[in-house]
């Protein structure tokens, strides 16, 4: 093959391998009968597909605007008008042959909507912003405290520190120095408990006990520190104690990035600190949170941030959220919060410092605390209780609205009361039966039997219906949300009491879950609840509930569900429901 030239004189090798010209049959065909006949037939069925094309696009052109897709927009000219929305706003909109185009942005301020465009480019419209919490069994009295365990109290911009004196929660809701709400505190104590039964077991880490477990301890030569035993201890603990220059305190290194809780058992004399190092691991910035003898709340200078643990005399545990700690520092002095929130997943614990003198033991870094930060709440209304009056006294002014009597420091809140009741109830039974926790839920009952006019909690609707006061204002507001949390209340503790203490609570959860049925229809707006009724007791325009609100009605009103055998719970709270979905009582 590879002898074969163009020269070779081989015509057909030429015509194989060496075509100069394409083979006539390109250009001429034979014309015979069969060649007529297949012709004719090609071109009869493209005629007929082409007639079908046209009568397709014809009838296409013939439908109904509302059955073509909204790609019409393309095909027609689109105009910009302004719109009246009654007489009180004139807007730019746009308008077609067949539809006027509102802008979103209006009608989700004028309407209270909510929307966003998705990343597929869809809007996405909803009613309410807020979630539905169906209760996945009958609501137990020992058990997880309504949705709580999605509640992280502490975190809210309204709370200024956790107190390192009692471990609860500061609030700044009506006071911005700071001071000790009895909701929030409750509210802290029940999400905590709620987290314990949901969460998983946490991941503890004994640092040091002085006894079995040791940890290496850097000793400056003009500081002291020994292990023994001391008045009153049982066990063996850290003594320790260092010159007064800053510079010379006792260190301990570590590199621990999982678990940001830190429990210790601490006995600090004057002038002494506890000292905890947390680290950015990225800018390697480290911020120092000091646990001080002091009575200060919370004060900052620089990246040291100091908390005060009181004067303390006697041993005390301190139980610190160390990322809540470094916030709440961070945040202290500025209100752009998030410009100064590091993330916890950036932030590792680098080291522990002690000076001055005094004694630990038991130090721990786990993920989380969540029965000794309930303890904590529980034994701040064991301490703080009025025990005459049996209340929890707020202690900062508190003014309703402009015809509402204002409320002084030291008023009753039936909320108040009721969150306290829920969490000593579970104190009650979660201790085993210590006596302290339930003699004190039993004498925060007094105030509901006193009227909101000379001290308590109690009203009266059309002196008939007997109501408690989340806020004891004169005339009454009736409160929905907070009369059904101290229904709560009332109910955990006839229920965990011990046969013969629970009448009382008894009596007044019944006296109120009769009101409730009887005065409820008086909440329904048609399209969303009022959170009180003042339109009623001042004659003015409904309070309406804004849907955070509006959803804790129909989450309460559920969990009762689960209590009283009464439709009425079920039927109200799918009603009101429907409100979050755009739904509308019918008109005439």
């Amino acid at each position: 093959m590879n002898n074969l030239r163009p020269n070779s004189g081989c015509s057909q090798s030429r015509n194989i391998f060496y075509p100069k010209d394409p083979p006539i049959f390109f250009f001429i065909m034979r014309f015979n009968n069969k060649i007529a006949m297949l012709f004719l037939i090609s071109f009869t069925l493209f005629a007929i597909v082409v007639l079908y094309s046209m009568c397709n696009t014809q009838a296409s052109n013939l439908q109904s605007p509302r059955d073509q897709s909204f790609n019409v927009l393309e095909l027609q000219s689109v105009v910009d008008i302004h719109c009246d929305i009654n007489g009180e706003y004139s807007i730019g909109c746009k308008k077609d042959d067949q539809e006027v185009y509102v802008p979103v942005t209006f009608l989700k301020k004028y309407f209270e909507i909510y929307g966003e465009l998705s990343s597929d480019n869809r809007f996405e419209w909803s009613h309410s912003y807020s979630k539905v919490y169906h209760p996945k069994t009958n609501y137990d009295p020992r058990g997880v405290y309504m949705y709580f365990e999605n509640y992280n109290v502490e975190v809210r911009e309204r709370v200024k520190c956790v107190s390192a004196t009692d471990g609860v929660p500061v609030s700044t809701q009506w006071e911005s120095q700071g001071y000790y709400y009895p909701t929030q505190i409750a509210q802290f104590g029940l999400s905590h408990y709620s987290k314990n039964l949901t969460e998983p077991e946490p991941r503890i880490k004994l640092v040091e006990d002085a006894d079995e477990v040791l940890a290496q301890w850097a000793v400056p030569e003009s500081a002291n520190l020994q292990r023994g035993f001391t008045q009153g201890a049982k066990t063996k603990v850290l003594h320790f104690k260092t010159s007064e220059n800053y510079n010379e305190g006792i260190h301990l290194k570590m590199d621990h990035v999982l678990s940001f809780v830190l429990k210790v058992d601490l006995l600090l004399s004057g002038n002494s600190s506890f000292t905890v190092a947390l680290q950015n691991r990225e800018n390697k910035e480290v911020f120092f949170l000091h646990y001080i003898v002091s009575d200060i709340l919370i004060t900052t200078e620089g990246s040291n941030i100091y908390h005060g643990i009181g004067l303390i005399s006697e041993w005390k545990r301190l139980t610190r959220d160390l990322i809540v700690d470094l916030q709440k520092g961070l945040n202290y002095l500025t209100k752009e919060k998030l410009r100064h929130k590091v993330p916890k997943s950036k932030l590792k614990v680098v080291g522990i410092t002690l000076r001055g003198s005094g004694s630990f033991d038991n130090l721990t870094i786990s993920s989380s605390e969540h029965m000794q930060q309930f303890y904590d709440a529980a034994e701040w209304f064991v301490k703080n209780q009025d025990s005459e009056s049996g209340g929890w006294p707020i202690p900062v002014k508190r003014k309703i609205a402009a015809d509402f009597v204002v409320l002084e420091p030291g008023w009753y809140s039936s909320m108040g009361q009721g969150h306290a009741i829920s969490v000593l109830a579970r104190a009650f039974h979660h201790s085993g039966g210590d006596q302290r926790y339930l003699n004190t839920a039993l004498n925060g009952l007094k105030p509901f039997r006193v009227s909101a006019a000379d001290g308590g909690v109690l009203a009266t609707f059309l002196n008939k219906y007997h109501w408690y006061e989340e806020y004891p204002t004169q005339p009454a507001s009736f409160v929905l949300n907070g009369f059904i949390f101290s229904l709560l209340g009332l109910y955990d503790l006839l229920s965990i009491a011990p046969v013969g203490q629970a009448q009382e609570a008894e009596f007044l959860y019944n006296q109120g879950i009769t009101t409730l049925k009887n005065m409820l229809p008086l909440f329904d707006m048609g399209s969303m609840t009022a959170y009180d009724l003042r339109h009623f007791t001042l004659g003015i325009a409904p309070n309406l509930a804004r849907w955070d609100y509006h959803a804790t009605h129909v989450n309460q009103l559920l969990l009762l569900a689960t209590i009283e055998d009464d439709p009425i719970f079920r039927k109200t709270a799918d009603r009101w429901i429907g409100y979050m979905n755009g739904k509308r009582a019918d008109h005439n």
